[in-house]
Formats: C-alpha cells, sequence, structure tokens
C-alpha cells in the first residue's frame, strides 16, 4: 500500500508540477473599454514569441469615455470576459496587465540631470536621472503612470539611446511623464481585485496598442497613432523612435451611434447595428440608389432611408474628431516631424471612408491598422478593436524580463497537500 501511495503522490507531484511550468509563462491582458471588456491570455513561447492561447469578451456596461461609473456593473463585465478567457486557454487567471484611458490623462516632457559617479554610467545613475526627471509639480489628485525615456544626454554628446557602461562626468535624461488621476486609477484596480485578480501593470492605453500597430520605422521617422475607441480617441505621437506626446479626446464611437440614433429616431442598439453595417464616414462613398431599414422606436413601424442621409448624418462627426486631432497634433508642435504620417486604429477606426477623410483633412499619409507581432487566431485578433489588448501583451512580455520568476502561490501548494492527505487517508481506510 505505502509503494501504491509513492507513486501516486509521486505522479500527482508531476502533474502539478508539469501544470505549473505550462502555466508559468502565460501573461493576461485585460482592456476594459467604454463598449467592451476583453481578456487576452498568451503564452510565451521558448523562442520569445506569444502565442493566444485564450480569449475572452463582453459588452461593457459600467464605463463612460473611459472611466468607471458603475463598479458592480464593471466587475460583472470584467467578469464574464476572464472567465470565457480562462475556458479556452483551459487556466486559472491570477493576475493581469490592465489598460487606462479617459480625459483625466495629462502628459509633459521633462528632464533631470545628474553628476555620473564613476564617470562610467551605470544603474544607479539612470536611476538617478530618471528620479530627478520625475521631479516636477503635479496636482495632487494626480499621480505618475509612466515614466519614459526619450533620450539621454552625455556631457555633449546627444540622441543616446542606451547609455549604460558609457564614459562622461554629466548625465541628462529627457523623459515623457504620463500622469491619471489617483482616483480613477484606484476604481479600475478595485473592480480588478473584486473579481479575486492581482494588477501587475497599469499601462496607458494608448501606449499599448503602439506596441501592437506601429513599426520601428515609423517611430523613427515620426508618426502620430489614432486609437478610436468607444468612448474616447487616443493620440499618441513618436518622433526619433520615442513617445513626444499623448493626448485624449473624449469624442469617439459612443457619440457617433447618439447622432444615429438622434438623426433617424431609432433605438440605441439598432443605431449602433446600423453603424457597424451601413454607416460611411464620406459621404460621396455611399450611392444614392442604397437604401437600408431604420428601425422604430416603442410600436412604430420600420422605415426605409437612402445610406447617402445616413453618411451625412456621421460624416460631420468624424470630420469634427479629426479636426480635433489636428488641432492636438498643432498644438503638440509636432505637426511638421511626423512624416510617416497618421495610423488609425481601434473599433470606430474601421469604418468606411474614414481613411479617405482624414486624408482629405490631414493632407498626409493615413492607414488603418491590424494588430500585429502576436500568433493565434489571426482570422479573430487581425482586427482593430483588438489593438489595445494585444498592445498590452506585448508590454506585459517585455517588461517580463525584468521580473524575478513567479513562486507558486502558498495557497495552491496548501490545496495540492490537502489532496495528497485526503487520498493517503481513503487508501489507509480502503486497504
Amino acid at each position: 500500500m505505502f509503494f501504491l501511495f509513492s507513486k501516486i503522490k509521486s505522479a500527482s507531484k508531476n502533474i502539478w508540477q508539469d501544470k505549473m511550468t505550462a502555466h508559468s509563462n502565460m501573461i493576461v491582458a485585460l482592456d476594459i473599454g467604454t463598449s467592451k471588456v476583453v481578456c487576452l491570455v498568451g503564452e510565451i513561447n521558448v523562442d520569445g514569441s506569444i502565442d493566444i492561447v485564450g480569449i475572452g469578451s463582453h459588452p461593457s456596461r459600467g464605463l463612460k469615455k473611459g472611466v468607471v461609473v458603475n463598479i458592480e456593473s464593471t466587475v460583472s463585465s470584467i467578469q464574464r470576459a476572464v472567465e470565457e478567457a480562462e475556458l479556452m486557454a483551459g487556466c486559472k487567471i491570477h493576475s493581469v496587465t490592465v489598460g487606462i484611458a479617459g480625459s483625466h490623462i495629462n502628459s509633459l516632457n521633462s528632464h533631470g540631470i545628474v553628476a555620473v559617479r564613476d564617470r562610467e554610467v551605470t544603474d544607479y545613475d539612470l536611476e538617478r536621472v530618471i528620479d530627478a526627471a520625475r521631479a516636477v509639480a503635479i496636482p495632487a489628485d494626480q499621480k505618475i503612470l509612466h515614466i519614459l525615456p526619450q533620450e539621454y544626454e552625455i556631457d555633449n554628446s546627444e540622441g543616446i539611446r542606451e547609455p549604460l557602461g558609457m564614459s562622461g562626468v554629466r548625465l541628462e535624461a529627457k523623459v515623457h511623464l504620463v500622469t491619471g488621476s489617483v482616483n480613477a486609477a484606484q476604481n479600475i484596480e478595485k473592480c480588478v481585485r473584486r473579481c479575486g485578480l492581482e494588477v501587475d501593470h497599469l499601462v496607458l492605453e494608448q501606449l499599448a496598442s503602439s506596441y501592437s500597430v506601429l513599426t520601428e520605422d515609423e517611430k523613427e521617422l515620426g508618426v502620430c497613432m489614432v486609437d478610436i475607441g468607444g468612448g474616447t480617441s487616443d493620440i499618441s505621437i513618436f518622433t526619433g523612435g520615442a513617445i513626444r506626446h499623448t493626448a485624449v479626446i473624449p469624442i469617439a464611437g459612443d457619440q457617433v451611434t447618439n447622432d444615429i440614433a438622434m438623426a433617424l429616431r431609432t433605438p440605441m442598439q439598432h443605431a449602433e447595428d446600423i453603424k457597424i453595417k451601413y454607416a460611411c464616414a464620406l459621404a460621396q462613398l455611399a450611392g444614392p440608389d442604397e437604401t437600408i431599414m431604420v428601425p422604430g422606436v416603442g410600436d412604430r413601424p420600420s422605415r426605409t432611408l437612402s445610406r447617402q442621409a445616413l453618411a451625412e448624418v456621421v460624416e460631420p462627426r468624424y470630420e469634427e474628431l479629426f479636426n480635433l486631432v489636428q488641432a492636438e497634433l498643432r498644438r503638440s508642435g509636432f505637426e511638421d516631424l511626423v512624416a510617416a504620417g497618421i495610423v488609425l486604429t481601434g473599433g470606430t477606426s474601421k469604418m468606411e471612408g474614414a481613411v479617405e477623410l482624414a486624408e482629405e483633412i490631414f493632407h498626409m499619409p493615413v492607414r488603418l491598422a491590424s494588430p500585429h507581432g502576436v500568433k493565434g487566431m489571426e482570422d479573430i485578433l487581425g482586427n482593430p478593436i483588438y489593438a489595445t489588448g494585444m498592445g498590452l501583451l506585448l508590454y506585459a512580455h517585455d517588461d517580463l524580463g525584468n521580473e524575478p520568476a513567479q513562486e507558486i502561490p502558498e495557497v495552491e501548494l496548501v490545496e495540492q497537500v490537502s489532496v495528497i492527505n485526503k487520498m493517503k487517508t481513503w487508501f489507509q481506510g480502503n486497504f
């Protein structure tokens, strides 16, 4: 009996170790958007690539313009999305990398200067110069979300990307600081923790999206990325390979849906369906002989409307949005430095005519970008609505190398020992 129990204990231990080995290389992204909550589970391969093994998506009910306005509804949406992803991936999710957005997001460029301690730049010098750069006055209700190095300068040598190990006396760092509302960040973290999950990272959504849709050439040449979601349109500007400016515009897909509902006198749910299936951002692309059926409110009958009339409702809102993006681009001072043009992504950017209208307004190249850099389920995840979720995975993967390997949680080990003890008791009572 003892020999049999030892075999079972050994086999159980091996299964447990195999399970933990398989799951220790999992990373999870949670995109809590205004219109949807997406959970993606990625498995890191030996070669460093990421395979998507689980995906969960559920309509978001508790956010407005990227900010939590109903905790219970948000928690419910997160739970549904996480459960779907767990079911598909076949694993239990414990922690996630979460995106944050909203008009409370602010950014500024700063710089810090320190003396190099031993005439050779070390990690300690880099920490000191970053601390010097972050020493700026920010409102009491704001917290620093990201400190993103742009470039370093050693003595009179500018444009240094990797200063570690270089000789010099004076080290200067130019950084991009991103701040957000303390309360908004705490509410997101509270919703995630109420689902029994821990927050590994809280990441600016347009920064995450840039990981999955922009190429290194575009970042080097200069590019403006616009992630048009349901509640907000998030802007990030890159030049010289580094992020230079971020901003949030509180106009996005929900405003387009609301315009359609008001103009066509149809319920919001039907207005959303009409927007997805038939809307066009440029009226001249819609044929005058194309017609659509518009459901009435209450018991009123449906009626027929031309697709061109629908486009005439949608076009002014997209035009307003692109004009606001252009104004923000001018205000940033980088309008003449984005030689690679504009990159559109996000669910609301998919509408027919959006790229053509943007080219008319910006007078520069515009492309619609789908996320890349992750393998698996390309037919589903190649959609721009997953740009932020895919970017969060890539961000978490990049940051993984800087963290120690995670140990098996004690509670999991206790559960495993408990199972073995129960098996031992059963065998002792039956043999």
